[in-house]
């Protein structure tokens, strides 16, 4: 309606809606809670002010637009990040190579980050696409604090294991697509048909070219299968290794970084 009754002005001005007074916090917690049932598509301020019981115009002061509330969604995935981080709850790793030389703890912390992100990304998969948009779309210095400080984590622990400024910024780079490229493979969709009970039909394996592509309908049921934490921990150790001087295992590996 184009006018409200006075009540119904008040409670845009109050921002309270059928749950008590908004903050910022709730409404991106219900933001992302609208994107896990429905997907993105369905967000808008509007159907987030249904949710929340209020005119969509009172959520303007804890979002501008849609593009502030997407770069919201994106900072309540790393706020989430940081709370389970805080919490110290650790997904089990592989074992190291050399299971009687324990990883040294900047190399655990990075798994511990790199699991956690992972899993963070399988309980919200409908708003996983915005890690991918939103970062090409908004500038490193106007991201949200919560990923700045994730960057600044994992910039430090590889400081910590020895490499200098540039090497610490040229690995961070290289984990930061690698986890986030993981993430993206892990959770692509496979499943043609959800109803179908026959493998292959379910994966729609009829609708591909037994001529022109054999080699793909022979991995697609392997494709489908995630990997976990286990596969993302290898890659990252991979790219470690090659990247770290003496794999970072030396004493000075867990201390502080170099002028710091």
């Amino acid at each position: 309606m184009a006018r409200e009754t006075g009540q119904g002005a008040g409670r845009r001005a109050g921002d309270r809606g059928r749950y008590g007074r908004l903050s910022r916090e709730r409404v991106l917690a219900t933001a992302l809670e609208v994107v896990d049932r429905e997907g993105l598509g369905a967000l808008s301020m509007r159907r987030l002010g249904a949710e929340l019981g209020v005119e969509a115009m009172a959520l303007y002061r804890y979002a501008a637009g849609k593009e502030a509330l997407l770069d919201g969604l994106v900072e309540a995935l790393y706020l989430e990040l940081e709370d389970v981080l805080a919490a110290g709850s650790r997904e089990a790793g592989p074992p190291t190579a050399n299971a009687s030389q324990p990883s040294p703890a900047w190399r655990a912390e990075l798994h511990h980050i790199a699991c956690e992100t992972y899993l963070v990304a399988l309980r919200h998969p409908h708003a996983v696409p915005l890690l991918a948009t939103r970062m090409l779309a908004v500038p490193l210095a106007r991201r949200p604090p919560a990923v700045l400080r994730d960057h600044e984590r994992v910039l430090t622990l590889l400081q910590q294991a020895g490499l200098d400024d540039a090497a610490a910024a040229r690995t961070h780079r290289a984990y930061t697509a690698w986890l986030l490229g993981y993430v993206f493979v892990e959770l692509r969709a496979m499943v043609d048909a959800p109803d179908e009970s026959d493998p292959a039909f379910r994966l729609g394996l009829h609708r591909m070219s037994a001529q022109e592509l054999p080699r793909l309908r022979a991995a697609t049921a392997d494709l489908a299968e995630r990997e976990g934490t286990e596969g993302l921990t290898a890659g990252l150790d991979a790219l470690l290794d090659g990247r770290v001087p003496d794999g970072g295992d030396s004493p000075a590996a867990g201390g502080p970084a170099p002028g710091r």
